[in-house]
């Protein structure tokens, strides 16, 4: 059977009989509806009448494969005096210009921090045939600005499409330093903070018109932010988005240090939102959960499931909703810290900085940036993961470096240096992106620019760079593809540091079903 679609209503993915539609600033209604026209899912990827992305995750899996992708590189903190930019690389391997950037995007201001990015419109707004994937959305770390690009007009030259200004979310949201960006199906974009204008703690989100962009105030209701702020997802179904928490700006600004975590200035909760009253209706501490960033939920819009990565204490959490309609959290991996010589502190922990689902929801990917491993996980059991894969791709522990592990264990000893196409790749594996297939999982090595400067200054010196990982999808597994590097040390004005990849036509980090 097929859905009746219109603007302002979202197709659903799976036949369950409802519809999911706007009720205004990003809340949804399940209404009764009866479908006579829309097409088929098998179909609905060639609709002229359906909006942008996919009608499921599976549907998504059968795309093209990936042949550019966008990457915000950063200056601030490299010593050189150059705005952030996008870069478009290409990454076709049919390409005579294969792993190469073949357009930058200069941002018109310095010290931006370009982070994360995120769409005007993507898989949330599949049922409205007026919407359209074809603005990027960059939010700025540090300068509290958002970039709009335009990608739909030439995707492999973007141009800039509007500039919001601090001032203009300061005044209309009493927030500042924007972080992660997604559409919602309301046609709006939804911007989560980490600070208030003058660098404190506030968990907010920023309301853009998806087609004006103009601010139109906080998603959240008056005065219910959260303590602190990071990342977030929604999951309509279950009237339910859950955030996270890093730290205030003015705590991890110019680096990280190991006292700010004795005075409990780190984050240690993840949040659980009414998705349609906007307001907080659980706080969940984290069971040896510092610093919880990165958030999924499963893909499939019924799942009640998601993972968070906890950077500082190195362990994935589990949440989940109980029968009475709670939700709980349970801490389903930890990666042990090594007894170390000759760095910051005698342990390091493995500072897990990036996770990723499959959009079948079968694997759990995540890096370890300080220990330098990349992991893949078999999350069928979601409370029960099991290691399927891991690669190591650089890091602080390798051999020759000027860290001598003592006590390790899981290693029984220290990895080789990571040599890709004649360089010594500096840094360790940090933001990560899956193909759509899930057979190719890219990875960068910048984590934020202060951050990199202190724990890994050859990155500042060479610069990052972007390999790419070969993963077997049936037994699990993964491999270096040693003829892919992107080196951002090459640049025309210098090393820059590379952040998170974004495909033209969405990915499992950007997307979300409804």
């Amino acid at each position: 059977m097929g859905l009746e679609v219109g603007p302002g209503t979202a197709c659903l993915p799976w036949p369950v009989g409802v519809c999911v539609a706007a009720r205004g600033k990003g809340a949804f209604a399940l209404q009764r509806v009866v479908w006579p026209t829309c097409p088929t899912v098998s179909t609905a990827t060639k609709c002229g009448k359906c909006g942008p992305g996919y009608p499921t995750p599976l549907e998504a899996m059968k795309g093209p494969r990936e042949e550019i992708v966008y990457l915000p590189c950063i200056y601030r903190n490299t010593g050189t005096e150059a705005p952030d930019y996008l870069a478009t690389v290409d990454i076709d391997p049919k390409s005579p210009q294969y792993c190469q950037v073949i357009h930058r995007l200069p941002m018109p201001n310095l010290k931006d921090e370009l982070h994360h990015s995120g769409w005007n419109a993507c898989s949330s707004c599949f049922g409205d045939s007026t919407k359209s994937r074809n603005k990027l959305v960059l939010p700025c770390l540090m300068s509290s600005r958002i970039y709009v690009v335009d990608v739909g007009s030439d995707p492999r030259a973007p141009k800039l499409h509007k500039v919001i200004e601090a001032e203009d979310i300061h005044a209309k949201c009493g927030l500042g330093y924007v972080h992660t960006s997604h559409c919602l199906a309301s046609g709006e974009v939804m911007v989560s903070t980490l600070g208030d204008p003058k660098g404190n703690g506030k968990g907010g989100f920023v309301l853009l018109d998806g087609e004006t962009f103009e601010v139109k105030g906080t998603w959240e209701q008056p005065g219910g932010a959260a303590p602190l702020g990071y990342d977030f997802w929604y999951q309509p179904r279950h009237n339910v988005m859950i955030s996270t928490e890093w730290a205030a700006p003015n705590v991890f600004r110019d680096g990280f240090n190991p006292a700010h975590v004795e005075a409990g200035l780190y984050g240690s909760h993840i949040h659980v939102w009414d998705w349609q009253r906007h307001e907080i209706v659980q706080t969940l501490p984290l069971q040896d959960g510092l610093i919880p960033l990165e958030v999924r939920f499963l893909h499939n819009p019924d799942a009640a499931h998601g993972f968070v990565g906890c950077a500082l204490s190195s362990t994935i959490q589990h949440f989940y909703k109980n029968q009475g309609g709670t939700w709980s959290v349970e801490k389903v991996i930890q990666v042990p810290p090594k007894k170390v010589k000759g760095w910051l502190l005698p342990e390091m922990p493995s500072l897990i900085t990036d996770i990723l689902l499959s959009l079948d929801d079968r694997f759990l990917y995540f890096s370890n940036w300080l220990h330098g491993d990349l992991r893949q996980y078999d999350i069928s059991d979601p409370h029960r993961p099991r290691l399927t894969g891991q690669l190591f791709l650089g890091g602080s522990i390798v051999k020759g470096g000027p860290v001598q592990v003592l006590e390790d264990q899981e290693l029984e000893s220290q990895p080789e240096p990571l040599v890709v196409k004649g360089k010594r790749v500096p840094g360790g594996p940090q933001m990560i992106q899956l193909s759509l297939d899930g057979k190719r999982l890219y990875i960068t090595t910048s984590l934020y620019s202060a951050w990199d400067k202190q724990f890994y200054p050859d990155l500042i010196r060479e610069g990052s760079v972007m390999l790419q990982i070969d993963v077997d999808t049936i037994k699990g597994g993964l491999k270096l593809n040693p003829n892919f590097l992107v080196d951002f040390g090459k640049e025309p004005l210098g090393p820059a540091l590379a952040h998170e990849p974004r495909y033209p036509g969405g990915d499992c980090s950007s997307d979300i079903w409804l």
